[in-house]
């Protein structure tokens, strides 16, 4: 008999699973019985849960993005109006993101976005949110919002790369670097 209530809570601990195995592996190169391992279940159960490892790991993205969210919801609701573009820069370099297991799974999600169109339209609704919102944002700082935003957005992910693959690279010196782009941008209006 299966245990009623049972399937949120085995799912997320499957999520979990998936990140922290990622995170160990620095790759996708993991099985999803070595994730139900880890989740403490069989890898049959895990199949039946998502159908298999990319559903898997796409239900493990779609966590981290929520998680980002979040992350961003409590910049802004500390910003100043006119600091909202600055909160969003800084949500993006949290120490969360920066984990092993969030690099991993960020570096990951990247890959697959090129072969699996689930993960791309993920990638896409991850990228309209940051660009829309920063537009929002940006909006009473400068002429040029969209330009602006899709700069930042670039930024964004670049430094965020920079910053995961070189230890010398902080996510702070990250943060401060984009937020100079910013100032910059905002003061050269048209």
């Amino acid at each position: 008999m299966p245990k009623l209530g049972m399937e949120p809570i085995r799912r997320d601990a499957l999520v979990k699973a998936t990140i922290a195995e990622i995170g160990a592996a620095g790759s996708l190169d993991v099985t999803v019985s070595q994730i139900a391992r880890r989740a403490g279940m069989s890898s049959a159960l895990a199949h039946h849960y998502f159908g298999g490892k990319d559903q898997i790991f796409l239900a493990a993205m779609r966590r981290i993005l929520s998680d980002f969210g979040a992350e961003v919801r409590r910049e802004l609701a500390a910003a100043a109006p006119h600091h909202r573009a600055e909160a969003i820069i800084r949500a993006s370099f949290a120490s969360s993101s920066f984990s092993r297991e969030a690099i991993s799974a960020w570096m990951t999600f990247y890959v697959l976005a090129q072969t699996n169109t689930q993960a791309l339209r993920l990638w896409h609704i991850y990228q309209n949110r940051i660009r829309s919102n920063l537009i929002h944002a940006l909006r009473p700082l400068t002429d040029q919002p969209e330009r602006t935003a899709d700069t930042i957005v670039a930024l964004i992910d670049g430094l965020y790369i920079r910053a995961a693959l070189n230890p010398v690279e902080t996510p702070d010196a990250a943060a401060g670097h984009a937020l100079s782009v910013l100032n910059q941008l905002c003061e050269a209006r048209p």
